[in-house]
């Protein structure tokens, strides 16, 4: 009976203080969306996304991998829908809602993102990411046409760490008012 009193005391420890470290957190943040967060909170985040996709999906490979058509067709649709808030360059600072966001927009030339596998950009473009701006573009359905053009926007986002400044120019074009 004694080492369940000791084992119940140190439960409602262990609960109070991460009670405390979350008020702590709130009060000091104030859950604003300016900040950038800190590496911890980073590192949670992207822990919890990778622990979230499916293995068969982090293993799935672009079907259209090296496609110039692909490519192009990518570019134009994350000119329009995706460059709102990554920008037309992939930073995520350039643009007026990236800016508003919390978490940021990654930065979708950096190895944070360049790493993931293609399965997981693919993934992460079809569910979205509970919980930021990500939405989620799939149809929920083994949709062919939606699959290609999330292909196509991996295939992009693969070329963004060496976007010229004439593919910037031409998705200036497409970009909505």
């Amino acid at each position: 009976m004694r080492s369940f009193i000791q084992i119940l005391i140190g439960v409602v420890l262990a609960v109070a203080t991460l009670v405390a470290t979350g008020l702590v957190y709130v009060k000091a943040t104030g859950l604003r969306g300016q900040p950038e967060p800190g590496l911890i909170e980073t590192r949670v985040a992207r822990t919890i996304r990778a622990f979230a996709i499916p293995r068969e999906m982090r293993a799935r490979t672009n079907p259209l991998v090296g496609s110039e058509s692909a490519r192009w067709l990518g570019l134009e649709h994350f000119a329009r829908y995706c460059a709102l808030c990554h920008g037309n360059d992939g930073s995520g600072v350039k643009s007026a809602i990236g800016r508003g966001l919390l978490p940021k927009p990654p930065d979708m030339r950096a190895l944070a993102t360049q790493g993931l596998t293609d399965g997981e950009l693919f993934y992460i473009i079809e569910n979205g990411v509970r919980f930021t701006g990500m939405p989620a573009f799939g149809t929920g359905t083994s949709d062919q046409a939606g699959d290609k053009q999330a292909w196509e926007l991996v295939t992009f986002i693969r070329r963004l760490p060496q976007i010229t400044a004439d593919e910037i120019g031409y998705m200036e074009s497409l970009n909505p008012l």
